[in-house]
């Protein structure tokens, strides 16, 4: 167990010099996603043949290195989801995509024992092959500061964050800062919460730093309910240890002893990591009593939240870990002045926690160097949805999205023609082609009735129906309600209600109208952040694409042929031979005829269930 800073210097020293020594690293992507497609067999078959072939290989830093040793790591996520299993080969910097347990005898023989490069296994793109990771489009245009770990160091070791430079953050704010040294700097940084409010992070420290209550917390918000949004989850799982670094960091500043990490159940492999890291940093001496003699005390604890995406917001994530059923509560008091335990709580969510230990090695200067200044840094983004490079980025605040979805994205996917992004998930707005040269930073997208809120970014296509890309983010949000307040509970069941008569063909004259009007109604006198943004997709959708609603309420027609019941299904006359197998297999006796005359479908009758389709052997049952 470490004792003083001289020992901790030591022993970051003693496995630099163990990293440096392997002669090669396989970093095998263990994230989420390479997991589900077979990351870890992969790893383990490598490993095999290694032992088989008789090359020396580790999988954990070795105190005592020897030479020629293959470094084994299970990483964490590396971003280009769309191509794993994802494996990287160093020092080259090579990385090989879609792998399978096939490729392992390949990989071995030819780039380990010969040093080859694979160029079938490479990303290729329009006749170019890219071997090296840094040279591949969807990587080149990105900035990864918080994610510089993640796909490069093994996810599950203390000993590989430390050979890195980890914990050196920790290290100076113990030993060369004074508390308000670390808030000053980083209110000086301007680093703002990337859970999507983007409230000053140092305003807030300091609010929690002036308390007079003794007992104060230090809580990390990874709950990250939006659908389509993972960027936390992959930085609990990839880089745990720079965020609890920034925790540890966050609790010397405030004078807290203790924090709670809040995770979803929903996210085992994050708990899994987050908790070996804890154990880790316990048993080398970073988190306990009297850390490295200095007198200050921390300790972390996890508490798993089950699902409810309502435990988002502050005070409803706070009354969870207390036990309570998670719902918000009026404001004020604040969580700064009564929060975990009525206690005076510090609560920011994981990549603002990973950006802490940055500002504090590299300085406030330095930060804002990146992005714009009202919203300096970089933020992680979720790219999913109709787009050809889907997975985890990161860019500098102020980048545009014509930047993220057609340089870093690869463009729209089969050839579609981009029609809008919904940002924020169920909390944010959708963005049109109009704002596609539009700077992504919480001012600009504030005044673009959006917001970043975690980061998920959905993009659609011209096949994508706007109004039942309202409904579904409408029923997302209805059923995450906590049912506390009467605006949400009951506004968004409204809202949900007329939504889903539109896009059933049975939307009324009004209905527009109406929905602007309860939108606004629960915007202004919703509890919570939850209530109060509940509305933003609806609202965006209608104000970029009302002729789509006009087109469902008036003309009972879907423009993009999405929405089911609003279907048209006829039978062509000069391709109708009149068979009759069309009317014998309808279940609801909607199609007549005379047998060898064109037969005829019932509209009002037609249920839409596209029987008549696939039994029609003549292709004469069409759909508009």
């Amino acid at each position: 167990m470490l004792k003083t800073r001289a020992d901790l210097d030591a022993l970051r020293a003693q496995y630099s010099a163990a990293a440096a020594a392997e002669e090669k690293k396989i970093l095998v992507c263990a994230g989420t996603g390479c997991v589900s497609s077979g990351s870890l067999d992969i790893f383990d078959r490598l490993r095999q043949l290694m032992q088989q072939r008789g090359v020396a290989c580790s999988v954990e830093l070795q105190k005592e290195p020897h030479e020629h040793t293959v470094g084994m790591k299970k990483s964490g996520c590396h971003g280009f989801c769309e191509m794993g299993p994802l494996v990287r080969i160093e020092p080259q910097g090579w990385l090989y995509t879609k792998v399978k347990l096939d490729d392992c005898e390949e990989i071995i023989d030819r780039t380990i024992i010969r040093g080859e490069h694979i160029e079938r296994l490479a990303y290729q793109k329009d006749g170019t092959v890219h071997k090296e990771q840094e040279d591949i489009p969807f990587y080149k245009k990105q900035t990864r500061l918080v994610l510089e770990h993640c796909g490069h160091i093994d996810a599950t070791s203390i000993d590989e964050y430390l050979a890195i430079g980890g914990y050196t953050a920790f290290e100076k704010a113990l030993f060369d800062m004074t508390a308000d040294d670390i808030i000053n700097e980083i209110t000086e940084s301007n680093l703002r919460g990337r859970g999507g409010g983007g409230f000053p992070t140092g305003r807030k420290w300091s609010q929690v730093r002036r308390q007079k209550e003794p007992q104060k917390y230090v809580v990390c918000n990874g709950d990250e309910g939006d659908p389509g949004a993972f960027m936390d989850r992959s930085i609990m799982e990839g880089d745990p240890h720079r965020m609890l670094e920034g925790m540890m960091i966050a609790g010397v500043a405030c004078g807290a002893s203790e924090g709670y990490i809040y995770v979803r159940a929903e996210y085992p492999m994050a708990v899994s990591r987050l908790q070996n890291a804890i154990e880790q940093a316990n048993a080398c001496g970073l988190l306990g009593e009297n850390i490295l003699g200095t007198g200050f005390s921390f300790q972390l604890h996890i508490s798993r939240g089950a699902g409810a995406f309502v435990c988002g917001e502050g005070s409803a994530l706070t009354a969870s870990i207390e036990g309570k059923r998670g719902m918000p509560r009026v404001k004020p008091p604040r969580t700064v002045e009564h929060g975990l335990f009525d206690k005076p709580t510090v609560l920011n969510n994981v990549e603002t926690y990973a950006n802490v230990p940055l500002i504090i090695n590299r300085g406030a200067a330095w930060y804002k160097t990146i992005g714009p200044e009202n919203s300096p840094g970089t933020k992680a983004f979720a790219l999913t949805g109709n787009i050809v490079n889907t997975g985890l980025i990161e860019v500098p605040m102020g980048t545009t999205l014509r930047e993220i979805i057609f340089e870093i994205g690869g463009g729209m996917r089969d050839g579609g023609e981009f029609k809008a992004v919904q940002i924020g998930g169920p909390s944010g707005g959708c963005l049109t082609s109009e704002h596609l040269d539009m700077p992504l930073d919480f001012d600009s997208l504030k005044k673009a009735g959006a917001m970043i809120g975690s980061g998920g970014l959905v993009v659609m296509d011209q096949h994508t129906c706007m109004v039942e890309v309202a409904r579904f983010f409408m029923n997302f949000t209805q059923n995450e309600s906590c049912g506390k307040c009467v605006p949400c509970r009951e506004g968004t069941r409204r809202m949900l209600e007329i939504l889903e008569r539109i896009v059933a063909g049975n939307g009324r004259d009004g209905d527009i109208e109406l929905l602007l009007e309860l939108a606004d109604t629960i915007t202004n006198t919703a509890l919570c952040g939850l209530g109060k943004s509940a509305a933003l997709p609806v609202v965006s959708t209608i104000k970029n694409f009302r002729d789509e609603y006009e087109a469902h309420i008036y003309q009972k027609r879907c423009p993009t042929g999405n929405c089911r019941k609003l279907k048209r299904i006829h039978i062509d006359p000069e391709l109708c031979k009149g068979c009759s197998k069309c009317s014998r297999g309808c279940p609801v006796g909607a199609i007549s005829g005379v047998i060898k005359q064109p037969f005829v479908i019932d509209q009002e009758k037609c249920i839409k269930c596209e029987a008549c389709v696939s039994t029609c052997p003549f292709h004469a049952i069409k759909e508009d």
